[in-house]
């Protein structure tokens, strides 16, 4: 039993779901337009603004499927509607960004800067020196771009430095000095 799903996804006003042949199903709304190929496996059925997936089977590889598609689904149409955000800071002292067109550039302490270039899609802003704000209308693309700007230093446990998610608590550790007496 798959309780997400089987939960029902309701169609906010101002989006329209499109499911063509093949179980590709195409989400416009007013922060752009996804397209996404489903597996056959699964039905995707319409109807009075409400969106059900049902699948075809018991089988353990149908059941992995169908609350996967229902969440891809939903986060389709939650990203056309209100779009994804992912915050990021940067502790550390002479740790800075910068955004200049499509290109994000950090000095973490490293001897060069490090450049990102910005896809297709997605809007960085640097909200101040130290403070970086991935937007975009795909899930995976704004997480995943967070995420490769996050691992080029990621908050170490002794003073705290590097870049985290906003929110995201760090577990420190003693240094060397702390256990002596």
């Amino acid at each position: 039993m798959s309780r997400i799903g089987n939960k029902a996804i309701t169609i906010p006003a101002g989006v329209e779901v499109t499911v063509a042949a093949g179980n590709e199903v195409t989400v416009k709304g007013p922060k752009g337009t996804l397209t996404r190929q489903f597996s056959t496996l699964m039905d995707i059925k319409q109807d009075n603004g409400v969106i059900t997936v049902v699948r075809a089977n018991e089988e353990k590889h149908t059941k992995q499927l169908h609350g996967t598609t229902r969440a891809l689904l939903n986060n389709m149409i939650e990203g056309v509607h209100e779009g994804f955000t992912r915050s990021l800071e940067i502790v550390g002292i002479g740790f800075r960004a910068a955004v200049s067109g499509k290109k994000l550039t950090l000095n973490i302490g490293y001897s060069h800067p490090v450049e990102f270039e910005v896809e297709e899609g997605l809007t960085v802003e640097c909200l101040s020196n130290t403070e970086i704000k991935v937007t975009g209308i795909d899930k995976q693309r704004v997480g995943e771009f967070a995420a490769n700007v996050r691992a080029t230093r990621k908050p170490e446990p002794y003073k705290g430095k590097g870049i985290r998610y906003k929110g995201e608590q760090v577990r420190r550790k003693e240094g060397k000095t702390a256990g002596k007496k």
